[in-house]
């Protein structure tokens, strides 16, 4: 297999891989019956929410590891981690083979959303490696198929386990623990033979790529369309199953490509034999030059907390896409509480919009980032954070309208943020050690997850207080009021830093362009 198709078929893998590894974007769905199972608080269930959040902590030890040991030990490891953590649970809460305390899981938890970052360190890594040059559309495309696992699971829980409610959720904690695993050890082999970053032909990366856009739109759109009309939940699935199987027409169709011209070629190679070599190296010098153009500086780990840039884009990370996985994390709680009963359905609608959020700024990169008005990462996050401070002004209307669209927003821009702040990890920090600068980064999720929600649930128990016929539930719009106004204030805050980011680097996004 030439290294070409080789990238090509990595590159599937990858949107399998993520399109399945947002395993934490289905907690909404079944945060409820959870808290029933376990006989918990909401502030029990805020630190569960937040234990698979917490274990981003650790994340940077998957980035250590990548640098290590081959990629898909990596992957595996991810896979097996997230068997354990929600196995487990799903063993103990619905099989009741044996009891855990509520510690025992939360710490689960933390290993189910350790297992998360492990994957996606693999998934990035071989995305920048194999695309050097257009890694912001690799790596975004690959990022954008995480948004589509809340509808992914949702779909497979109603065809499969949607006799009752109580038989959803414990439908959502088998998926998490088998569905990874199993796709991690089928893909594994395809990263086994990594595709060095060498020449290859111009022509063939952009057919692909916009076969791969093309095929990621629809996808998009076949996702939104099914989660918002009614249709049989069997036919739904196998149209998503249909459009992820899609994008191996690229690699098949370079693969028969080298077939039909091997012949023409074969005479040619002896006569060409040095020149070729001569004109790899020069291209494989051109693509690393073009692949610079793109890094401020390079820096390693242990130097990140010496830089200021670091704690602006960390502060903005907290305070911006952080609340947005906070919102969707209360997205049970907070439809419940309108009286609201299609938490799935916003689940998998806030899916759907975050898929077409992540893949957003890869599109606009891939097709206008030579044209002078094209804005930069920090504009376009800046802008980002003041739509998600609308969304969230929006909720303050008591109507599942409103409810609907803001979620479909927050989606959108909070999917968005996540695919440009990779992007921002390797235009500020460099390349080489990005594995384990993002996972850095990304240890804002937790810090934010712990202290964002626990302010929600407080909010929520002092409106729970006034009535107490309701066993220590909320209904209303009272209950979290207070708090969407605070996450309205927070993504404020991070626009600003966003902002003075974007003044302190105008240099290098000036000779960028």
């Amino acid at each position: 297999m030439s290294p070409n198709v080789l990238r090509w078929f990595s590159l599937v893998a990858l949107l399998w891989l993520q399109s399945i590894n947002g395993t934490n974007l289905s907690f909404p769905a079944y945060s409820s019956q959870l808290k029933e199972f376990l006989s918990i608080s909401q502030f029990k269930l805020n630190y569960l929410s937040f234990a698979s959040d917490a274990g981003k902590v650790l994340g940077f030890i998957s980035g250590i590891a990548a640098v290590h040991l081959p990629l898909p030990l990596v992957l595996l490891a991810g896979g097996s981690l997230g068997f354990a953590g929600y196995g487990l649970q799903y063993l103990s809460i619905v099989k009741k083979m044996f009891t855990l305390s509520f510690y025992q899981i939360w710490g689960l938890s933390f290993l189910a959303g350790n297992s998360i970052c492990w994957i996606n360190t693999a998934c990035y890594i071989v995305a920048i490696n194999s695309f050097p040059v257009n890694r912001q559309v690799a790596v975004g495309i690959t990022a954008s198929y995480q948004g589509l696992s809340g509808k992914i699971y949702t779909d497979i829980v109603h065809t499969f386990f949607y006799s009752s409610q109580r038989e959803a959720a414990s439908g959502y904690l088998l998926l998490n623990a088998l569905v990874p695993l199993v796709c991690c050890v089928l893909t594994a082999p395809m990263l086994m033979r990594q595709a060095k970053a060498t020449s290859y032909p111009t022509r063939d990366v952009k057919v692909g790529f916009i076969f791969l856009f093309a095929v990621t739109i629809a996808t998009g759109i076949y996702a939104v369309a099914t989660s918002l009309l009614p249709a049989p939940a069997v036919l739904v699935l196998v149209g998503i199953v249909l459009f992820l199987l899609a994008p191996l027409a690229i690699p098949t169709g370079f693969t028969l490509e080298e077939l039909m011209s091997c012949r023409r070629s074969h005479q040619k190679i002896h006569d060409l034999e040095v020149p070729i070599e001569e004109d790899q190296k020069k291209e494989e010098e051109e693509i690393d030059e073009k692949a610079m153009l793109g890094v401020k500086e390079e820096v390693e780990w242990t130097q990140l907390w010496k830089k200021l840039d670091f704690w602006l884009y960390f502060g903005l990370y907290l305070f911006g896409p952080t609340v947005g996985l906070v919102f969707m994390n209360n997205l049970g709680q907070i439809a419940e509480s309108r009286g609201c009963a299609a938490t799935s359905s916003l689940v998998a609608l806030s899916s759907s919009f975050g898929f077409f959020g992540r893949l957003l700024p890869s599109l606009l990169d891939y097709f206008f980032s030579k044209k002078r008005y094209m804005p930069s990462c920090l504009v376009s996050m800046a802008v980002s954070l003041v739509a998600m401070v609308a969304s969230f002004l929006l909720l303050l209307i008591d109507s599942d309208i409103a409810l609907y669209i803001s979620t479909a927003m927050i989606g959108v821009f909070c999917g968005a943020l996540t695919s440009l702040s990779v992007t921002m990890t390797a235009e500020l920090f460099g390349t080489k050690h990005f594995g384990v600068n993002h996972n850095i980064v990304v240890v804002s999720i937790p810090i934010g997850s712990f202290v964002f929600g626990l302010f929600a649930a407080k909010v929520y128990r002092d409106g729970a207080a006034f009535d107490a016929q309701f066993d220590g539930k909320c209904f209303g719009m009272y209950c979290f009021q207070t708090t969407l106004i605070f996450w309205g204030m927070l993504c404020s805050f991070a626009a600003v830093l966003a902002a003075i980011l974007y003044l302190r680097n105008r240099k290098f996004y000036t000779q960028k362009s």
